[in-house]
């Protein structure tokens, strides 16, 4: 009797064999909003497809997720391409999306708004990081395809204006998936050739055809770039994350060309225009310089160079008057100082120096004398000392103290009782 039921797993077999062997559900185009979504660390997307009425689980795998130029987000209208299955865990079918866009905008141009965004706040499009761009460059590299009208154009126009300036061609793949990564090489190559100036670009197309110069890779080369890049890509409608970050932006590849090099016309004007100036220049330097020798020709050290010399001789002999004075003066003073030492006692007899002298001696020897502790010890008085030191005060001994008695002809030690 039981025979006539199934498993949970059996009945969820069944139904995903029959929707997988479902023509109409082997490829289905669905539109709707996205909710719930969630970037997988190994690459996976999980999302909700919904609209007013109903709403669908949906996944897109890592090998499918890596060929989309945007990022999903909540709220965002998508078209999606992919198959209906059964996830069998839980009994629930779901989409596998294969491919997506969003509703009413293309793919690439929404990566190209999200990575402008992106970049633009790394400061990649900052002002201040942009080189100059040489005048008059000596040798100029070209990164793009190496046939076309593209650098057809570029030497061409080169050559035109200013023939001296040398071309290096870099070629490169500017169409394709694997065109960024050529573009990348080049650029990173370009530093090998002492360029001065660089430009990077091609000629005209789609969206598609000009995505390489969009790429993340290749913006980050020529901010990297140590050679001053120029971008030259597509025409003058087309921008490009290439045109943001290169330190030049031109409409084509011939206006590239021409904002390389100077156009030989250009330059000769300039050069006369200068020749002009440095004449004008030359000729107002002549003519002051000949009004200033005209000045000091007319002053009156040329017109009677006499009177340089005789107001010169004023000073000299007023210097001779000086230095005759100063040593009439200076002979005065060394002659009263030697009359004043002439005439000195110390001269005239120097031995009442000597007796004066010897006098103040014997005043100071008695002196002396008078005040020795010999003197005292003479008169009958005596020196006690304790510890080799003179104490004057009963209060500087005690019981059993020694003490050391001076007198005039000896010493005599005692004990304090």
């Amino acid at each position: 009797m039981n025979d006539k039921y199934i498993s949970v797993t059996q009945l969820t077999k069944y139904i995903k064999y029959k929707i997988d062997n479902d023509i109409n559900l082997n490829e289905v185009f669905l539109k709707g909003e996205i909710s719930n979504f969630k970037a997988h660390s190994r690459g996976h997307y999980y999302f909700t497809i919904k609209d007013e009425g109903s709403r669908i689980s949906a996944v897109m795998f890592a090998n499918n997720t890596k060929k989309l130029k945007f990022l999903p987000t909540d709220g965002m209208k998508v078209l999606v391409t992919g198959k209906i299955s059964v996830f069998e865990a839980n009994g629930s079918y779901q989409i596998y999306v294969n491919d997506m866009l969003e509703d009413g905008v293309g793919n690439l141009y929404i990566a190209y708004e999200q990575l402008k965004k992106k970049l633009e706040e790394e400061g990649l499009f900052d002002k201040s990081h942009k080189k100059p761009i040489p005048k008059i460059p000596n040798r100029v590299g070209v990164i793009t395809a190496p046939t076309g009208a593209a650098i057809k154009d570029i030497i061409s126009t080169i050559k035109r204006r200013w023939p001296l300036s040398e071309i290096i061609l870099l070629p490169a793949l500017v169409q394709g998936e694997e065109a960024h990564s050529t573009i990348v090489e080049q650029i990173k190559n370009a530093e090998n050739y002492n360029l001065d100036t660089l430009i990077v670009g091609r000629g005209g197309g789609s969206i598609e055809d000009l995505w390489p110069f969009n790429e993340e890779d290749v913006a980050k080369a020529i901010y990297e770039c140590p050679i001053p890049v120029i971008s030259a890509v597509g025409h003058e409608v087309d921008f490009t994350i290439a045109d943001f970050v290169a330190d030049l932006r031109a409409p084509t590849p011939t206006g590239a060309a021409e904002m390389a090099v100077p156009a030989i016309s250009d330059v000769i004007s300039y050069l006369d225009q200068i020749k002009i100036r440095l004449n004008k220049s030359l000729l107002n330097k002549i003519n002051i310089n000949k009004k200033h020798l005209d000045e000091i020709k007319k002053h009156y050290i040329f017109t009677n160079p006499i009177t340089i010399y005789e107001s010169k001789e004023l000073i000299f002999d007023n210097l001779v008057e000086r230095l005759k004075f100063s040593l009439k003066n200076l002979v005065n003073i060394k002659e009263k100082k030697y009359n004043e030492l002439n005439n000195s006692i110390i001269f005239k007899n120097p031995y009442n120096l000597i007796d004066n002298k010897s006098n103040k001696y014997l005043q100071i020897i008695s002196k002396l004398d008078a005040l020795s502790p010999l003197k005292t010890l003479q008169r009958g008085y005596s020196i006690v000392k304790k510890d080799n030191k003179v104490i004057s005060s009963i209060k500087d001994t005690k019981k059993d103290d020694l003490l050391e008695l001076n007198l005039k002809d000896g010493n005599i030690d005692v004990k304090v009782i």
